[in-house]
């Protein structure tokens, strides 16, 4: 993989551990993770619930901080910032796209992709909606602007989820189960639109329990008792819009 060296690293993590205390007993639920994801990696992790998962998505996602070990997130060290200081970095640096959409309810589409904007001042009102509506055409959702979430199907409201971690042009869009809540035909619809968005150049992110991502990924790291049991490249990246293509027409789930 000579080409690597040459690309950006986005995220590092270095022998990240990250320890909880329990009443008397002390959890360790990360020992020990080193890796690096580089610019225009389209990456799954995996693994059953207990092996870490959750805990490295907070750690990726710079809602917590380890308690050894070093997460550098686009440059930056992440461990000693304050906690303001991550949400602005969180802000800036990564997409996140969650399993349950956490749109605002009542809110049209443009207002939802918007709202990441509204914390950076080189953002305007109009520029605030030019960009959303950007945001939104690329995920296919340009006739769907002013449509509410509670107008909207799963996958539409996927789409605009999509569209809000796209918003921001982030270093990393961090997928959290994204396809977890949507039945089979959606979820394919889904996976084209993330192989899309990784042909383009854009870094993902894809944290699941579904091994039959990985088959969609560049890059598929497993973990397993809060250490990295596999990290391998995928050299037969299968086509989510062949998948799509071969469903029977009728499958709803």
């Amino acid at each position: 993989m000579n080409s690597e060296q040459n690309k950006k690293v986005v995220i590092e993590l270095q022998d990240v551990r990250r320890d909880f205390k329990v009443g008397e007993e002390v959890v360790h639920a990360l020992r020990g993770i080193s890796f690096r994801i580089y610019e225009g990696e389209f990456v799954t992790i995996m693994g059953t619930s207990g092996s870490g998962k959750s805990t490295l998505l907070n750690q990726l996602g710079c809602l917590d901080t380890p308690t050894k070990g070093e997460y550098i997130l686009d440059g930056v060290p992440v461990r000693t910032m304050s906690k303001s200081q991550r949400a602005k970095l969180r802000n800036r640096k990564i997409g996140f796209v969650f399993q349950n959409y956490n749109l605002l309810a009542k809110t049209t589409a443009v207002d939802n992709v918007a709202l990441p904007l509204m914390y950076n001042s080189k953002y305007n009102a109009r520029q605030r909606r030019e960009a959303a509506i950007e945001a939104l055409k690329a995920v296919g959702l340009g006739d769907r602007l002013e449509h509410k979430s509670n107008q909207m199907s799963g996958g539409q409201m996927q789409r605009v989820a999509i569209a809000r971690a796209l918003v921001n042009d982030p270093a990393v869009i961090l997928a959290d189960e994204a396809t977890g809540n949507l039945d089979t035909r959606t979820s394919f619809e889904m996976l084209v639109l993330f192989q899309k968005l990784h042909a383009e150049g854009r870094t993902i992110i894809f944290v699941t329990h579904n091994p039959e991502i990985a088959k969609y990924s560049s890059r598929n790291i497993m973990l397993r008792d809060g250490k990295i049991r596999e990290d391998v490249q995928n050299d037969n990246i299968q086509s989510a819009a062949e998948a799509l293509a071969a469903l029977p027409v009728n499958q709803d789930d």
